[in-house]
């Protein structure tokens, strides 16, 4: 009896995704160091010296902070680190909202010995977690910048299209994690499709293969995939936080959350800026001392589309908390 040609297909790309993982887990050595946080390793990459530290906390699936390490580097020290199931860290038994994360992550900086003070920037979810971290570690903290962030308010009530679209969402995450265990992920990402949807990336040649290399194994997309169902919890804890007094926060604004293109056309992009417009506008009101700066040629993805404006803010937060 012969082999149907489909079986035959997903055998060799099977293989060939447990050959590549393999090897780069032999070859692919971390950039950073490997902390435990309680029975399960994060990786934690720093470069650069002076204080206060940069710590980055990436959107939901992200990892795009190494596409800036150098540049921020330059500055003062930053810290990168990746969150439970994504990059070089290990998957987290725990529910991945953002009261574990937050918890982990103070573990993972006290085990490394960076000392705080601390600037938090959270990219988009990232936004949760360091509001977050804020509240529970105050005296830790000493500037916020936020990229195109979230706002529980708004998100605990989104509209019913965008309650599907977040449905579609996790549906695909569900998908591709088949998918990456069948190394059909790997092989698209080899064949360019990274860059054909998001062409921008092509600025980043040296970086986007940290990226790739995340996204090529099912855990990450695993990861998306319980972060997303865990959001309104993590919107729920993010609302009991008092205003953050007085503390500097820049908030960055996209022009759209989605660029109308080919890919994008089925979403329903006018709502979501909408519900983007009113996100910011209760993110204004976070502290005492917030200033919102314009991204005017980018979609949510700013550390791709106009990564300066995000060293700027940051450059800004450090020279005022200097002054």
């Amino acid at each position: 009896m012969s082999i149907p040609l489909n079986w035959i297909f997903l055998l060799v790309t099977t293989s060939y995704q447990l050959l590549a993982t393999w090897i780069e887990n032999r070859t692919d050595k971390p950039l950073g160091q490997l902390i435990d946080v309680g029975g399960y390793k994060l990786h934690l990459n720093s470069q650069g010296t002076g204080r206060p530290t940069v710590i980055i906390d990436h959107s939901l699936g992200g990892i795009e902070g190494y596409f800036l390490i150098e540049e921020i580097a330059k500055i003062t020290r930053i810290c990168i680190y990746d969150r439970a199931g994504y990059g070089w860290s290990e998957i987290s038994p725990k529910p991945r909202c953002s009261e574990e994360i937050v918890q982990e992550l103070d573990i993972l900086l006290t085990k490394a010995d960076i000392e705080p003070p601390y600037i938090l920037v959270g990219n988009s979810f990232g936004s949760y977690n360091v509001r977050l971290y804020a509240d529970r570690f105050p005296e830790k903290v000493i500037g916020i910048v936020l990229t195109d962030g979230l706002h529980e308010k708004e998100m605990l009530k989104m509209p019913f299209s965008l309650v599907i679209l977040k449905l579609f969402f996790m549906s695909g995450f569900a998908i591709s994690t088949l998918g990456a265990s069948l190394g059909l992920i790997r092989i698209l990402g080899n064949l360019g499709i990274f860059e054909l949807i998001k062409p921008e990336l092509r600025k980043f040649p040296k970086k986007i293969a940290i990226v790739k290399r995340s996204f090529y194994r099912p855990k990450h997309w695993l990861t998306m995939w319980r972060e997303m169902w865990n959001l309104e919890a993590s919107a729920r804890q993010v609302s009991k936080i008092d205003n953050l007094s007085n503390i500097p926060i820049i908030n960055i604004k996209a022009k759209t959350f989605f660029q109308q293109t080919l890919g994008t056309f089925y979403m329903p992009i006018a709502a979501g800026d909408r519900l983007r417009d009113k996100m910011h506008e209760e993110l204004l009101k976070l502290s005492d001392n917030c200033k919102q700066i314009q991204a005017p040629n980018s979609s949510h993805f700013v550390w791709v589309d106009e990564p300066e404006i995000i060293v700027g803010a940051i450059q800004a937060i450090l020279t005022q908390v200097e002054s």
